[in-house]
């Protein structure tokens, strides 16, 4: 690792702590020739193969989580740390699975349950993208399922 400031390679560790909400060790070091300190996370890297639609496999990308939830989730009481602690949940999940190969279904209806626990608009928001919707009436069938006991 370098020092982001003077691309020196020599640092020293000042503080580490254990950030459970993003499943990393956050660690703050020091430059040993600018004497400038900065923080970095360190997570597991998670070597998943995703199953795409149309075939193809693609290493997992987490930013790709992120940004999907972000969508989801923008202009709702979701906020960036809830979004940052959903994904990390999901990828605690991924990780958790024996099987390194996922498909986009999975990964898709994971992100579901976690945004219907946390916020219908931004839940059916995703679900329409995802599920991809012929008509209306699909659309009703997972509105009616996110109601309680089918109310209108």
């Amino acid at each position: 690792m370098l020092c982001p400031f003077c691309n020196h390679g020599e640092l020293k560790v000042i503080d580490s702590r254990n950030s459970p909400e993003a499943n990393a060790i956050k660690r703050r070091r020091e430059c040993l020739r600018c004497n400038q300190r900065f923080t970095t996370f360190e997570t597991v890297e998670l070597t998943v193969q995703v199953l795409k639609r149309d075939g193809r496999y693609e290493n997992f990308q987490e930013s790709k989580l992120v940004n999907g939830l972000k969508a989801a989730s923008s202009h709702t009481r979701i906020g960036q740390e809830q979004v940052q602690a959903i994904a990390s949940n999901i990828k605690q999940d991924l990780l958790g699975k024996q099987n390194r190969e996922i498909s986009t279904k999975e990964i898709g209806e994971l992100v579901m349950k976690y945004l219907k626990k946390a916020d219908m608009i931004a839940y059916i928001r995703f679900a329409c993208v995802y599920r991809r919707f012929k008509d209306v009436g699909e659309l009703m069938e997972v509105l009616l399922s996110a109601t309680p006991d089918g109310e209108k």
